[in-house]
């Protein structure tokens, strides 16, 4: 079990410009907080009142993306974008690095997570608030050619959604981008979180050295292999459940590198994350509690950018106050399972023909049907692993 701490390593906070994992933490967070703040501040009109009125609301999807119809009744399908953008930077050289897709189902008491993986290859097509061609490239590269040329973020989020519709058929009835200070807020108000480690993990970011100081326990090559650095030992994550720090719980879900099944593990490992958060923010000790309670919903306002489409902030979140932790499934596509392809020298993923069904479903509101069928594409929590 990794130490207890209550104060991020010096080495957590350094970033590097090829790997922001923070990014693909923070959009499953903010998926999460879409789906339970309702439930959170139903009935408490002054915490509402914060809320909404703390959260940065912006244009994102266009009309061309977004989802007809006037009531807010009925299946709903939100776009979660993580980018890679630090404070004070332009947003034309940022990249979306986690895409979520978060749909309600048409009853609102059950909702599914599906990660779309950032190296698909698709078809972007042109965009003229960009001066964007068209072209086919990597799915996060449509966030980067949308902001170019003055789109900013509001552009690269269209041309990303515009993307999603033509590779899926999919619209959308709300957007949200979500920052890296805005997680870290977040966890620090709910006091960490309890995670269930199913595999051991080894941190490539984290390690210590034999003075006890914190160091990057890997360097990396120019093609992304961690080569350990001697002394330093890392920190490493073993099976079982533990109560995690808002560090350790950054840092675990961060890895991809040392475990088997790379960018899909660390996907799995974020969902059972969205899931451990939901817990805690239910929790008794955050429900009933007032202060802490009023300090997660702020947190929660200022971690998002949000386009509410054609409904209200406060429509969304008393229209999803019914959606329970235990009905968010966490869904793989491809199965968690590598389709690689190398096209002109670059690697590239390729989505599998049950992949492309799993997104009809979700256009036809028919995930149900489409898990009951493939039952091995639900992503475990981790509940069952240690004590």
């Amino acid at each position: 079990m990794p130490p207890a701490a209550t104060k991020p390593p010096a080495a957590s906070r350094k970033k590097r410009r090829g790997d922001p994992w923070w990014a693909k933490v923070l959009v499953i967070s903010g998926a999460l907080l879409m789906l339970l703040s309702g439930t959170a501040i139903a009935g408490v009109t002054v915490l509402l009142d914060r809320y909404t009125g703390s959260v940065n609301q912006q244009n994102l999807i266009g009309s061309e993306a977004m989802a007809t119809g006037t009531s807010i009744n009925g299946a709903l399908t939100m776009l979660l974008v993580g980018i890679d953008e630090r404070p004070g930077e332009n947003a034309e050289g940022s990249r979306s690095d986690s895409i979520i897709l978060v749909h309600i189902t048409a009853n609102h008491d059950a909702a599914y997570l599906v990660s779309i993986p950032r190296d698909s290859r698709v078809q972007i097509p042109a965009f003229s608030k960009s001066r964007y061609p068209g072209g086919t490239d990597k799915i996060n590269s449509a966030f980067f050619f949308g902001s170019q040329n003055g789109g900013g973020r509001a552009g690269g989020f269209e041309l990303l959604a515009l993307t999603i519709k033509r590779m899926t058929g999919i619209t959308f009835n709300a957007g949200a981008i979500v920052n890296f200070s805005g997680f870290q807020a977040v966890t620090k108000a709910l006091g960490g979180v309890h995670m269930c480690v199913d595999e051991k993990t080894t941190s490539i970011h984290i390690g210590h050295d034999s003075r006890g100081n914190t160091v990057a326990p890997f360097r990396m090559t120019a093609d992304l292999r961690p080569i350990p650095v001697p002394g330093v030992k890392p920190q490493v994550y073993l099976p079982g459940c533990q109560d995690m720090a808002d560090w350790q719980a950054l840092d675990y879900v961060r890895q991809r590198e040392l475990i088997p099944d790379g960018d899909y593990g660390r996907q799995r490992h974020q969902q059972q994350f969205v899931k451990a958060l939901a817990k805690k923010t239910m929790s008794a000790g955050v429900v009933a509690n007032p202060k802490k309670l009023d300090a997660v919903v702020r947190a929660a306002g200022q971690a998002l950018t949000v386009d509410s489409g054609r409904f209200a902030l406060s429509d969304w979140l008393f229209t999803l106050k019914d959606v329970d932790p235990a009905g968010v499934t966490m869904i793989k596509t491809n199965a968690g399972n590598f389709h690689s392809e190398t096209v002109g020298g670059q690697s590239f993923e390729t989505l599998d023909p049950t992949s492309l069904d799993l997104f009809r479903s979700v256009r036809d509101d028919n995930v149900a049907y489409f898990v009951s069928q493939h039952p091995d594409w639900v992503n475990a929590d981790g509940a069952a692993v240690g004590g």
